[in-house]
């Protein structure tokens, strides 16, 4: 008995497929696919949020220094001349930052080679590259996701069976976080 299905792909295929749907459902919470997709994903994705559970604690708060390019009331950088140049000028200001230690660094790394970085477009600006945000899957799994499930022992998606898809037959479910 094979260990995973094939789903009648090559292997680099079949892997893009899975990545662009587990992808997708931390992205939104719930898919719309055939059910023997729905049984690979749902692996993938349990086990990428066992690992956030796991490691949602492990780090280390830290105060560091940091140049930061001083603003006016209107938010455009301040600038002065030096040397015939406009220079921005920089303030040092203290953050507070969370150092991941080497477990959960790991883990954060094995969750980006399954997981596609996504941004996210504005409604009303469709089409556009302004106001566009990077969307960092791996935080959200560590900062939403692993606090919300840190109780639960396993089970953290749900498939629910829709209808037979119209041109195929194929079964359509709706794979969802619970």
């Amino acid at each position: 008995m094979a260990k995973y299905r094939k789903l009648g792909k090559d292997s680099a295929a079949r892997k893009a497929l899975l990545r662009n749907q587990v992808t997708a459902l931390f992205q939104h919470g719930r898919i719309i696919t055939t059910e023997a997709r729905a049984k690979e994903v749902r692996k993938i994705a349990e086990k990428l949020i066992a690992l956030a559970v796991r490691e949602r604690d492990n780090f280390e708060t830290v105060t560091v220094q940091a140049k930061v390019a001083k603003k006016d009331d209107e938010g455009k950088r301040i600038k002065e001349a030096q040397g015939g140049k406009m220079v921005p000028v920089y303030e040092t200001v203290e953050k507070q930052i969370k150092k991941d230690n080497p477990s959960r660094l790991h883990a954060r790394r094995q969750m980006n080679k399954v997981l596609y970085s996504v941004k996210e477009v504005p409604s009303d600006n469709a089409g556009r590259k302004k106001n566009t945000k990077e969307i960092d899957l791996t935080q959200k799994l560590f900062d939403e996701f692993a606090p919300h499930y840190a109780e639960r022992n396993g089970g953290y998606t749900r498939i629910i069976k829709v209808a037979p898809r119209r041109g195929d037959g194929a079964l359509e479910v709706i794979l969802e976080l619970v």
